[in-house]
């Protein structure tokens, strides 16, 4: 194989690679739109209920919250983030109430929630402190 063939294959192989790519973004605009804040409302609301399941790492944490017999998707941060506000490993488990509050999906059926700041008793846990 010539070096001016490989370099054609490398080339080939580049661009399907990137075409694969934006069919995979089109395919799943869900997935691509569900992290940052275009899914959100713009405006706060306030959850207290209890967490019954925690999946906590990246790209963020997830807590399943019980609240008046209703569960909710509760996002907090990523695992960098979360450090930052405080907490420390076991803080987020089943049983523990939480106070969040945070912007809601636009779809409310969602039932899903963007963490900004969340209490635990009366300790505060700030993940967006420069977020007004």
């Amino acid at each position: 194989m010539t070096r001016t063939h490989s370099l054609k294959l490398s080339r080939r192989a580049a661009l399907a690679l990137g075409a694969a790519a934006l069919l995979l973004a089109v395919a799943t605009p869900g997935a691509m739109a569900h992290h940052g804040w275009a899914w959100t409302t713009g405006g706060n609301i306030e959850l207290t209920g209890e967490i019954v399941e925690t999946r906590l790492g990246n790209p963020h944490g997830i807590l399943i919250v019980d609240v008046n017999s209703e569960r909710w998707t509760v996002e907090v941060g990523q695992p960098w983030r979360n450090s930052r506000a405080g907490l420390e490993d076991g803080d987020l488990a089943p049983g523990v109430e939480i106070r969040a509050i945070g912007e809601p999906a636009a779809d409310m059926a969602e039932k899903r929630l963007k963490v900004e700041r969340f209490y635990l008793g009366d300790k505060e846990y700030d993940l967006y402190p420069n977020r007004d």
